[in-house]
């Protein structure tokens, strides 16, 4: 759910675009307030599951058809006063829209070829930082929206401000002579191939990530592409770090010619747009606060009633939370906020260094959380190509309960990037807390040399034959037969090996106390 703001219905309409969206019908006017967002799909409307009256100020509805779109929303609105500003939905018919009117809500057609995520992280992205004078978390340098408005005003092109992903964060409006490039990707969608495969010839990207000069991309007209210029977006180092590519600015030119000091301005716009976005990330929104402080990212005291009244959750639910790691990467946020609260209404989502956690505050069975989650990461595996990795801490008793439900969460994220591959794509704690606890104990024992057998390590230094075979007998449980299989040798082998290991450690492996010791200390000091 998006934060609330003070923002109108019209300014969100105009912060999206009539690329992205087309305003069919405001039967109460364009000044009601919005500032937070839901999402419904097919399986709530035929499940039951949707969320109630007053949860949200716009609601995205996502595979309903219209027909049951109507009854959903008479059913839970009609008659409460408490009718929603706006539904979202893709190519509503002349019925859909009289119906919605009668019941005082506006209709916004979606073109048809965005992605809901994308319109999902625009639309949040305005109510946390779009023109909200009254959110002390505003800032006129905290708006990219504004910031590529004003660019476009200046040079008399078309504007938009990308991550280092080539995902949009915010953009100026658009004319009719915006190009295929620039359209789709406002909408969430890849460029047409034979466009990207020709800027990445061209050497353009690896220009802009190298260079924060500005880099002119010459006219296709045979691929309709306009000419545009181009400047990377590079923040400036801090910490020790150095500076980093961030993102870039595209401002591609209509039929009027750019003004004279395009180039001048644009080179401006991404020191701006570095500075805004170093800002944003130093001061996330009241809603982000609140949300990472309930997962103890933000300090130790939080007054759990209060987060969960600022946020409009139950505090005491039965809820769930769900971790989710990128190996190759950032875990995709918007993706997985989408699909959090499309799943439940109430869900939180919150990103930290790496890391991606989804709490669900009253998530029902454990069994349809891990559902729920191992159909996030399929579909991820399979439409963005993102191998993630997720951990599911379920029931969580109440959101006091949180916090050290994201630290186990994590430790298990630490444990599986010292050991890659101990777990599959989705576990739970349970399912890994032998694995995790075993690690932590060794990583104690490999951290302090006291605590490590010294006969292990000149049993590794000696033979390192004795050393596998040692290992393989102590994991097989003296099990000489499948201790052999695993070798490869025969059973007679084995047990002549361990006749001599007990001799050069002088110990009998019968002992279950030294058995312990060696196992430990095998483990501490494996290569």
């Amino acid at each position: 759910m998006g934060v609330r703001s003070g923002l109108g219905l019209g300014q969100l309409l105009l912060a999206l675009d009539r690329t992205m969206v087309t305003l069919v019908e405001a039967p109460r006017g364009l000044d009601l307030p919005v500032g937070s967002a839901a999402l419904v799909d097919a399986d709530d409307v035929r499940l039951g599951l949707a969320v109630g009256p007053g949860s949200a100020d716009v609601f995205f509805l996502l595979g309903v058809s219209d027909a049951d779109a109507m009854r959903w929303l008479e059913q839970q609105f009609a008659g409460t006063g408490r009718t929603p500003a706006a539904i979202f939905v893709k190519e509503p018919t002349e019925t859909a829209v009289r119906r919605a009117v009668a019941l005082g809500t506006a209709v916004v057609a979606v073109e048809p070829r965005a992605r809901w995520e994308s319109l999902y992280r625009l639309v949040n992205h305005a109510f946390e930082h779009h023109g909200n004078r009254d959110d002390p978390q505003y800032d006129a340098g905290t708006d990219l929206f504004g910031l590529a408005q004003s660019i476009a005003d200046r040079t008399h092109g078309m504007v938009s401000i990308e991550d280092e992903g080539s995902h949009v964060l915010a953009y100026s409006a658009s004319s009719d002579e915006a190009d295929d490039l620039r359209r789709l990707t406002i909408l969430g969608r890849a460029g047409p191939p034979e466009h990207l495969e020709w800027i990445g010839r061209e050497g353009i990207f690896d220009a802009l990530r190298a260079d924060a000069d500005v880099v002119r991309v010459a006219e296709r007209p045979e691929l309709g592409l306009r000419p545009r210029l181009a400047a990377g977006i590079h923040l400036p180092a801090s910490d020790g770090r150095p500076p980093r590519f961030a993102g870039t600015i595209w401002l591609q030119q209509g039929s009027a010619a750019l003004a004279d000091d395009a180039e001048l301005v644009l080179r401006g716009g991404a020191v701006l747009a570095a500075r805004i976005m170093v800002r944003l990330s130093a001061t996330p929104s009241s809603h982000t606060v609140r949300v990472r402080e309930l997962l103890g990212l933000a300090g130790d005291e939080v007054d759990i009633a209060a987060a969960a009244r600022e946020l409009g959750i139950t505090a005491d639910g039965r809820g769930a939370l769900v971790g989710f790691v990128d190996p190759d990467g950032r875990a995709p946020q918007d993706v997985i906020a989408l699909s959090a609260s499309a799943f439940r209404a109430d869900a939180q989502t919150a990103a930290f260094d790496d890391r991606v956690y989804a709490l669900l505050p009253k998530a029902g069975a454990p069994s349809t959380v891990t559902s729920w989650t191992r159909g996030v990461v399929a579909t991820l595996e399979a439409e963005l190509g993102r191998s993630l990795r997720a951990v599911v801490a379920a029931p969580v008793e109440g959101l006091g309960a949180v916090a050290k439900a994201r630290a186990e969460v994590d430790r298990v994220f630490d444990s599986l990037a010292r050991h890659p591959g101990t777990f599959g794509a989705v576990t739970s704690l349970d399912d890994a807390r032998t694995t995790v606890l075993l690690d932590a104990v060794v990583a104690r024992v490999a951290a302090d040399p006291r605590l490590i057998d010294p006969r292990i390590r000149r049993l590794r230094e000696q033979d390192p034959m004795l050393t596998e075979t040692l290992a393989a007998y102590l994991d097989g449980f003296g099990d000489i037969a499948a201790v052999a299989q695993r070798l490869h040798v025969h059973p007679n082998t084995v047990r002549y090996r361990v006749r001599r290991i007990e001799s050069l450690l002088s110990t009998s492996l019968s002992n279950p106390d030294d058995r312990l010791v060696l196992a430990l200390a095998l483990r501490a000091t494996a290569p």
